[in-house]
Parts: structure tokens; C-alpha cells; sequence
């Protein structure tokens, strides 16, 4: 890829990945508008990658309170409210990883062929998900539901409120962004606000939610990185570094944003773009 592919990747990833819009949905069409080469899952992963290490940094007292709770489940340090809360997140990754697993091996694929009436090009469910179509319904499906979900929701609980139920169903919610247009953080942040957590608070939620998931992507790709070539490996560094940045300063942005104003702006948005796609293509 030249620098400029590199470089609209990551903008499009840092901007859509924390907005509620996305990031995989945008990413598939970038070169369906482009006419590039579609990046694969290896860039796709390395953006993802760069766009943890921004959440991280970002939110670095929760993240460092995250690990703090992983140290004391082994028995480092004495952290209780930090281990109750770390317990809670790794319990909203599980229907994730299953997703995942059952993605990869293929469990899904007969229930994808009776569902969606697609065909599996070589057993690989996710890439049969790369549909421009299917894409424009989760936009506008999802988006619609981010909107009643925000408008009706309550906003009286905070991040420190978790329960273990909390994360099991914003977990489980995190599991249907396996399927691109439907949205990571769009997905966790409807199930936080139909919880009643704060907008800020449900943003904050999804993005501390995303370590784990986006760190276990991350680690499933290292045997491929190690087979790739020299020049894929750069291109995946240097893609995800661009991320970081964009990423950084688009949750910034949003977590400002939330504090006073609502997500309508982000629904009308995906209700809009759904609707382009599907009179487009």
C-alpha cells in the first residue's frame, strides 16, 4: 500500500472506531470507493491495535485500575473494587470470543447460509460478511436503536455501578459487532444507555470493554505477522501508528461532545450513509 492508502485507513479507523458509526463497515468501504485493494484482516487488526494503545493512554487511570484488578485476581497487590470491576470486563468478553471462535471455525457458517443467504467462498464467514448490503442494513438497524436507546434511556448510573449483569449484557452486545456496520462502541454504548449509564459514563464503559477484545485480536494475529513479509509488517506498523493519533484525538473529541449534547448526530448519520449505499450499490 502506498502512504496515502496507509494514511486514509487510519484517519477513517480513528475517527470511526470511537464514533458509534462503524470503524469495520468504513473500513470495508474504503476500497469499495477507492478502487484500492482491500487491506485485509492483518491492517484491519493493526489499526485496531492502534487505536487500544489510544485508549489506553486516554483513559489511563481506568485502564492502569484494569490491571490493577488483573493483578490482584493472582494474588499481586490487594485492589478489591479494581478486581470486582476487572472480573466484570473479562466476563463482557466471553460472548465475544465465542463469537469469535465459532466465526473462525466455521460452527456459524450454517446458520449464517439460513439467516442471510450467503454463500461461503472457502469456509470464511467473515470475509462472505464483507457485504456492501449487509453493511447498509446494520447501519440503519443499529443506528436506529443507538437513537431510542439514548433518547428513552435513563442516565443515573456511572462506570463504577457495574455489575456482573451489566457486563454480561454489554458483552453479549459487543459480540454482535463481529458482524461489520453494526458498530463496537455504537452496539455497547445502546446496551449501556438502556441500562441507564450516563453518556459519558456508557462511552467510557465501551471503550474500557474494548482492551481485552481488541488485545486478544490482537495476540491471534502474531503467528501471521511472523509469516508475513518485511514490507506487510511495516505497512502494519506504520498504520497503526497514524491510528493512534487519529484515533486519540477523536475521543477527545467525543467524550467532550457527550457531555453535552446527545447522540442523534451520530444516528442521523448511519441512518444517512445506510441509505447511500444501499441506492449506490
Amino acid at each position: 500500500m502506498s502512504f496515502i492508502e496507509m494514511l486514509i485507513l487510519a484517519i477513517v479507523q480513528g475517527i470511526t472506531e470511537f464514533l458509534p458509526i462503524s470503524s469495520s463497515g468504513h473500513l470495508i468501504l474504503v476500497p469499495v470507493f477507492t478502487g484500492a485493494t482491500d487491506q485485509g484482516p492483518m491492517i484491519d487488526i493493526a489499526v485496531h491495535i492502534g487505536s487500544l494503545l489510544a485508549i489506553i493512554v486516554y483513559f489511563f487511570k481506568d485502564a492502569w485500575g484494569f490491571a490493577r484488578g488483573g493483578f490482584a485476581t493472582v494474588g499481586i497487590g490487594h485492589a478489591p473494587e479494581q478486581k470486582r470491576l476487572f472480573w466484570w470486563i473479562v466476563l463482557g468478553t466471553i460472548p465475544a470470543v465465542i463469537a469469535g471462535l465459532a466465526i473462525k471455525t466455521g460452527a456459524l457458517n450454517g446458520v449464517a447460509v439460513a439467516l442471510f443467504g450467503l454463500t461461503i467462498e472457502d469456509g470464511d464467514l467473515l470475509a462472505s460478511l464483507r457485504l456492501t448490503d449487509l453493511i447498509a442494513f446494520n447501519l440503519i438497524f443499529y443506528g436506529i436503536l443507538l437513537g431510542l436507546a439514548d433518547r428513552f434511556g435513563r442516565e443515573d448510573r456511572s462506570y463504577e455501578d457495574m455489575t456482573w449483569r451489566d457486563g454480561l449484557l454489554v458483552g453479549l452486545a459487543q459480540a454482535l459487532a463481529l458482524i461489520p456496520g453494526t458498530s463496537r462502541s455504537g452496539v455497547t454504548m445502546t446496551a449501556a444507555r438502556v441500562l441507564g449509564f450516563q453518556r459519558v459514563e456508557a462511552a467510557r464503559f465501551s471503550f474500557l470493554l474494548s482492551i481485552p477484545a481488541v488485545a486478544g485480536a490482537g495476540v491471534l494475529i502474531i503467528p501471521d505477522l511472523m509469516e508475513a513479509g518485511s514490507e506487510m509488517v511495516m505497512e502494519a506498523l506504520i498504520t497503526g501508528s497514524l491510528t493512534f493519533v487519529a484515533a486519540f484525538a477523536t475521543m477527545a473529541f467525543l467524550m467532550n461532545f457527550l457531555k453535552k449534547a446527545s447522540m442523534l448526530v451520530f444516528v442521523l448519520y448511519r441512518i444517512a450513509m445506510g441509505v447511500l449505499l444501499l441506492v449506490l450499490f
